[in-house]
């Protein structure tokens, strides 16, 4: 819906492959990149018709130097990646004209890695989303296998919590103009309790995904 399957798609940071496959299958031609030759590998071995995979840092393509592609995406995968203004120069660079980029994240005002929570008001009856970091940017430490005992059996990856701000400012000076913003609420249902009805209405008034969609202008 925000980025019709049509022309040419690069899907950056594509993981192993989901939504290139996802696209390609409804017409686009896709280009998945990714930094992770285990993820690309993963990606290839589906054989994925009208869709190739390459290992490439966001902020370097250099396999997308020789065509330019009509949209692009970056889902659940910008707020894992240091350079952001590079990633948004490179991801400008690979699109044409009115070329369209959509970003999807965890929503930086209200879901941010620990420094932000649920809490419940006893008194009130009411759940509240408790936020104790948001203006200053920073990066944190993700454990990513929490039920692996030994150390070396760990795996672990950087977020980069940004405000607001810092993504306008680095998509404009990219050469983007913001088209859409879209704030995705949870559709869970609580189980029946006590608290079912206040977590149900905390659920829509605290959205924890941010879609962007923006337009290569320049």
């Amino acid at each position: 819906r925000l980025l019709p399957p049509k022309g040419r798609i690069i899907d950056i940071a594509c993981g192993q492959g989901f939504f290139s496959k996802q696209y390609a299958a409804a017409g686009a031609n896709v280009l998945g990149i990714d930094i992770s030759p285990e993820l690309i590998q993963r990606a290839r071995a589906q054989k994925v018709q009208n869709a190739r995979f390459e290992v490439a840092s966001a902020s370097h393509m250099k396999m997308a130097e020789s065509v330019t592609y009509d949209g692009a995406m970056l889902v659940l995968a910008l707020q894992n990646i240091e350079d952001l203004p590079g990633t948004l120069a490179e991801t400008s660079r690979a699109l044409t004209k009115d070329g369209v980029l959509v970003i999807v994240l965890n929503h930086p005002c209200f879901r941010i890695p620990r420094a932000s929570a649920w809490g419940y008001d006893e008194r009130a009856k009411v759940q509240y989303r408790r936020i104790e970091r948001y203006g200053v940017p920073f990066s944190i430490k993700i454990d990513m296998t929490p039920g692996a005992k030994r150390e070396e059996k760990k795996v672990h990856t950087v977020s980069f919590h940004r405000p607001l701000q810092d993504y306008m400012k680095a998509l404009a000076k990219a050469g983007f103009s913001l088209i859409g913003l879209e704030e995705w609420i949870s559709h869970k249902k609580s189980e029946k309790g006590p608290r079912a009805s206040a977590e149900d209405a905390a659920r829509k008034e605290f959205p924890l995904f941010l879609a962007l969609v923006a337009r290569k202008v320049r």
